[in-house]
């Protein structure tokens, strides 16, 4: 009789126990939000910085599903000054990402505004936490969704990077049902700067345009237009737009040496800044050469001297295209061979 009379009794305290746990799960959930958002209230770029124990908090104690996802982004102070990583660009790439969301979504209380937020966790403080989602390298941006755990969570492509904060945005776009928005840079210039520049342009206006009646700006100066021309002409054959394009650096450090600079990269995959100027410098050199002849040297009337500036333009534009092609056949592996008559064989 004390069996079955205690059960009722036992039986209904398990229900209020589980009725309870429910409840503290549930309102867990608000109690996070909302500390998420306090903590996002505080950085200038929404970026929550994360540690070890607020791994723990907001990830691996909640049980899932977590009514929020998190774009963490794996960053490495040592490692800002690794040029080829771009960490430091890519950082401030991905808080302009957070604080454009934020701005296209400035209402704290709507769904999307409370269902994503940016973080980052910084190895020397958090090395658990990089082994607890296997990160390995950098850089490194995992998105966690709902149902996610850190090892299972989604991670962005290596290729993704190429456009910044606009591929992030697609990344987290491809992989929720939220918008991130237009990405809001800041300007090039503040406001009072732009003013600055407008009252010294009225100021120096009447001076220009006296100048310029009287021609005798740069534009009218021809060795302005020829030091242009030749600096366009360097710029183009030294693939300078390659390497503004891609943000290439002009060296790196040697890995089995850090203390070695590398300028010239062995591979068709990378180009290095140095490897553009280099070839362009070559480039340049035949051009001026070549100018000089058809420009310069057919105005001269002694025939011996024009046929040993001949001769030195050739042997130097000899050097330089040999040279061109022993940097490519040492970079790709591609030889450029001549091919003779037959009848000269």
């Amino acid at each position: 009789m004390a069996t079955f009379s205690s059960f009722p009794h036992s039986l209904l305290l398990a229900l209020l126990l589980t009725v309870v746990a429910q409840n503290s799960v549930a309102s867990s959930g608000p109690d996070l939000v909302a500390e998420l958002l306090a903590l996002q209230s505080r950085s200038d770029s929404g970026v929550i910085h994360l540690d070890d124990q607020s791994v723990s908090r907001f990830l691996s104690s909640p049980k899932s599903p977590r009514p929020y996802s998190l774009l963490i982004f794996f960053d490495a102070l040592q490692l800002h000054d690794k040029s080829e990583l771009h960490l430091k660009e890519l950082r401030r790439e991905f808080g302009l990402v957070s604080s454009s969301f934020i701005t296209n979504n400035p209402d704290p209380s709507s769904s999307s505004r409370s269902k994503l937020f940016f973080c980052e966790i910084e190895f020397k403080e958090s090395q658990p936490s990089f082994s607890l989602f296997g990160v390995n390298a950098l850089p490194h941006v995992r998105l966690i969704g709902p149902n996610q755990t850190p090892k299972k969570s989604d991670q962005m492509d290596q290729s993704d990077y190429s456009r910044l904060a606009e591929s992030m945005a697609e990344f987290v776009e491809s992989k929720t049902s939220l918008v991130v928005g237009p990405i809001h840079r800041p300007p090039m210039f503040s406001k009072n700067q732009i003013t600055f520049l407008v009252i010294a342009m009225l100021i120096l206006a009447p001076f220009a345009l006296k100048k310029i009646i009287a021609g005798e700006t740069l534009l009218n100066d021809r060795k302005v237009w020829l030091i242009g021309a030749i600096f366009i002409y360097f710029f183009s054959v030294a693939g300078t737009m390659h390497n503004i394009i891609r943000k290439m650096p002009m060296f790196m450090t040697d890995r089995n040496d850090p203390s070695k600079l590398i300028f010239f990269y062995q591979g068709s995959g990378m180009q290095l800044g140095a490897e553009g100027f280099a070839v362009g410098f070559l480039y340049t050199i035949v051009g001026l050469l070549l100018a000089f002849i058809t420009h310069v040297l057919v105005k001269v009337r002694n025939v011996n001297t024009q046929r040993v500036v001949m001769l030195v333009a050739l042997f130097v534009s000899f050097w330089a295209v040999k040279k061109v092609v022993y940097l490519d056949n040492w970079k790709t592996g591609y030889g450029i061979h001549g091919y003779w008559p037959s009848s000269w064989n």
